[in-house]
């Protein structure tokens, strides 16, 4: 029976600061992490034998998912002390794999019918995607079914192919992984392994119908939008008179929509939260637990963390607000230009017209506060009443009082 192989043992740094005290795979997608998601579709394809290479804030990957059980597969887990690249993490479990494997990357998002396309090509292969910025990757060369060439993150792509960072190998990639040395980034490359199967024949690619990799916090939110689209309603929750609800929407126990407030799905409300009255959440909204989202606010496009308030008079739109946060009476997040342009943030364009901020947790605002579009905020901040933040404010700024 095949393994599958999940590689989850790094931090993200480019989904700063949001990975501030969680590992970049259990970022929440439409209420659950991302791991999850790649998880499911795995067990979709038959695999129900998981081995995750974890490291950085390995402890919450462990308790989330546990051995598995639960969820009707096994899981092992292999730790990778040192981040020193994808051929170091994957050579972690040499001693666990003695027959043909799954390899995937942790952050990304796959369907089943494209792990089932893979499990059933000859090893070795890998999956490959055709993407419209392709310099931003691996990009690959094909004639037919063999993948000739892979150049990592060129600046005049040769094609619009990329390695999609699925990979199904047999025991025998761990010798060519003992014979690579480390990359100019000082790292063990896995992809420097798979030369030699390039240079005789042997790698062969799988066309994938849908990939999401997810690089950057507006990466994230745009997965998410999509998959928002596949919720299917549900109302655990105490609903009060004069609650208008269009649309899928779910909402966990223990949650209470005071009276007044309108929900437009597709959107998710956690467990333990208190919404309204007179809340507005709009589509494409995942409120996570023990929330809440006070009189006369609203909520659009925007992923909340658990147990972070949004209270009254607030505006959030098209952002991503990490836990414990409070937002102060009449904050307001911007997410348009007054141009209409692309919003950019520290120098990158983040191909979105609109999108408001990344906040990291433990954030506490004053009332009445602005925030500019493309702002990020580190982790335990704190701002002052009447405040405008642009830009970027690093871990536990404080402003004002």
């Amino acid at each position: 029976m095949t393994i599958c192989v999940i590689l989850a043992a790094g931090e993200g740094k480019r989904m700063r600061p949001l990975t501030g005290s969680r590992p970049k795979v259990m970022l929440p997608l439409a209420g659950r992490p991302m791991l999850e998601h790649l998880v499911n579709a795995v067990i979709g394809a038959g695999i129900t034998r998981f081995i995750f290479v974890v490291g950085y804030g390995e402890s919450s990957v462990r308790s989330y998912f546990e051995d598995g059980r639960s969820r009707g597969i096994s899981i092992r887990y292999v730790t990778q002390k040192r981040q020193r690249g994808t051929g170091d993490a994957l050579m972690t479990v040499k001693p666990h794999v003695d027959s043909k494997f799954l390899l995937l990357n942790g952050d990304m998002v796959l369907r089943t019918e494209d792990i089932k396309a893979m499990l059933m090509t000859p090893s070795p292969a890998m999956g490959v995607f055709t993407s419209s910025h392709p310099k931003d990757y691996g990009v690959v060369t094909m004639e037919g079914n063999n993948i000739t060439g892979l150049e990592e993150k060129s600046l005049h792509p040769k094609s619009n192919l990329i390695n999609a960072g699925m990979y199904l190998f047999e025991p025998g990639i761990f010798n060519e992984l003992e014979t690579i040395t480390s990359s100019p980034r000082g790292e063990l490359e896995l992809t420097d392994a798979l030369m030699t199967y390039i240079q005789i024949g042997l790698l062969r690619g799988v066309q994938l119908g849908f990939w999401a990799d997810m690089g950057s916090p507006w990466d994230l939110l745009g997965v998410h939008e999509e998959m928002m689209k596949e919720i299917a309603p549900e109302h655990l929750g105490v609903i009060e008179e004069g609650v208008f609800i269009r649309g899928d929407v779910q909402i966990g126990p223990e949650t209470v929509i005071m009276s007044g407030s309108y929900l437009e799905g597709p959107c998710i409300i956690g467990s333990g939260c208190k919404i309204g009255p007179h809340a507005y959440i709009r589509p494409g909204t995942a409120i996570g637990n023990n929330c809440h989202i006070g009189h006369s606010s609203e909520i659009k496009n925007s992923i909340i963390m658990d147990s972070t308030n949004v209270p009254h008079f607030s505006y959030v739109g098209d952002s991503i607000i990490g836990s414990g946060c409070n937002l102060g009476a009449g904050t307001k997040i911007a997410n348009l230009r007054h141009d209409k342009g692309n919003i950019i943030i520290g120098g990158t364009d983040t191909r979105r017209r609109k999108f408001g901020a990344v906040i990291g947790d433990d954030v506490l605002f004053g009332i009445n506060c602005s925030v500019n579009v493309g702002s990020v905020i580190g982790n335990h901040c704190r701002i002052g009443p009447h405040t405008l933040v642009e830009g970027r404010l690093e871990d536990k700024t404080v402003i004002g009082r």
